[in-house]
Order: C-alpha cells, then sequence, then structure tokens
C-alpha cells in the first residue's frame, strides 16, 4: 500500500497522456480503441485528483502536431472529444469541476468549439477543482502567442510576472508535478514555460493502465524529493 502525506497533494499537476497507440497494439486492436481507453483513463484520473485534493489538472489532449496522424485518427479522437464534452455537460452540476481549453481552438470544429466555450462558461464559478484540456496546443505556439499579445499592448517592460500574464495558465500555479506514462522521458513540447521548477516522473506503464495506483506512485515520488527551486538547503 501506498501511504501518501495528505498534506503535501502537489497543488497542480501536469498529465502528458501518452501510450494509447502502443497499449491497443499489444492488444491487437486498432489505435481508436487504445484512444477510447485513454479517454476513460482521463475520466478516472480526473475524479481521483479531484478526491484526493488536487486543485488543478492540466493535461496534453492534442497537441499541434497530433494533425498530422492519419485522417480517420484524428477524426476518432475529436469523436471521443465531443462525446467527453457531451457527457461533460450532462453531469456539470453533480461534478461541480471547472473546465478550461488551452490551444489555438480556431482549427476545431464549429460544434467542437461551441461545446468547448459553454463547457468553460458554465463552469466557470464551480467551487470544485479544475481541469484544463491542452487542445491543438504547442509549448512555442503559446510562448509565441504570449509575446504577440505584449507586443500588441505596445511592448510595456518585460519581467517575468508580466510575461506570464498573457499565458493560458495566468491565473493559477505553475505545475508542481509532471507525469508522463508511456516509456518516454521528454517534456513534447508542453508546457515549456510552466514546467521550469515542476517535478517529473517517467513511467513505463502505458496511459491506459494508468489508475489510482500509477497516480499514487507519482505522488508518493513527488513527496520524498527536496524542491530546492535553484537554491541551496
Amino acid at each position: 500500500m501506498i501511504e501518501l502525506d495528505h498534506n503535501r497533494i502537489p497543488e497542480h499537476i501536469a498529465i502528458i497522456m501518452d501510450g494509447n497507440g502502443r497499449w491497443a497494439k499489444k492488444r491487437g486492436l486498432p489505435r481508436s480503441a487504445g484512444h477510447a481507453a485513454g479517454a476513460e483513463s482521463f475520466r478516472r484520473a480526473a475524479r481521483y485528483c479531484r478526491a484526493i485534493g488536487v486543485e488543478y489538472l492540466t493535461v496534453y489532449a492534442f497537441s499541434t502536431e497530433n494533425w498530422k496522424r492519419p485522417e480517420d485518427e484524428v477524426r476518432g479522437i475529436m469523436g471521443l472529444l465531443r462525446k467527453y464534452l457531451d457527457e461533460a455537460l450532462r453531469d456539470m452540476e453533480k461534478e461541480q469541476t471547472r473546465l478550461r481549453f488551452f490551444g489555438d481552438l480556431s482549427l476545431l470544429t464549429p460544434e467542437l468549439r461551441e461545446l468547448c466555450e459553454r463547457a468553460e462558461e458554465r463552469s466557470k464559478n464551480y467551487p470544485g477543482g479544475q481541469v484544463n484540456i491542452c487542445l491543438n496546443y504547442g509549448g512555442r505556439d503559446e510562448i509565441v502567442r504570449a509575446a504577440k499579445h505584449w507586443a500588441a499592448e505596445g511592448c510595456p517592460e518585460l519581467t517575468e510576472e508580466l510575461f506570464g500574464s498573457y499565458l493560458y495558465t495566468a491565473d493559477m500555479p505553475d505545475p508542481d508535478l509532471l507525469i508522463r506514462p508511456g516509456g518516454e522521458t521528454r517534456i513534447s513540447n508542453y508546457l515549456l514555460w510552466q514546467l521550469a521548477y515542476a517535478e517529473m516522473y517517467f513511467s513505463d506503464v502505458l496511459w491506459p493502465d494508468f489508475d489510482e495506483r500509477e497516480i499514487d506512485r507519482a505522488i508518493a515520488a513527488f513527496q520524498s524529493r527536496d524542491r530546492r527551486y535553484g537554491g541551496v538547503k
């Protein structure tokens, strides 16, 4: 049994949901089955993180590079997103979780954009935790977007705090912990600014198999570390 210190639960966890395709391949299933299983894993993770006191959960759902995947795979991922949003809107009053979407949503269909906007608007004042879903998101793209907004406002004297106010995460703390299942050990253009001092946890477990116990393992690893933020203790 994994014992967690519930007084030291990360306030903000970021997850790269990796390994859906390989999970399906291992089972002789189409990649679409892996994405469907990954969507269920995301639902479980969001509920569990909220239950243990994580205030912010940010997940990498679809990157700016993912458009290069086969058309039928992209279409399947967008279908799962639509299903998730329909269910989220249906259950919103019960769940009381705020939803935010980070990324350039202009490339989504009008239907999906409208669902994202409705979900954000309806949930914005809920008292529960917050789930941020990164769609058509790239860390470099976010930084360029922030720089353009800064320039458009007349280029006021730039500080780290001011630049951070132009990012999608302007009104929330940076992630304390990055979790990447799936066996890869890179951050893949994800939250490049915000992850400067995050603790990182990499696991060989594929995302569809990343259950509550695996989240506990990641948090236990986080709690075992001494965070110095570049200083000396």
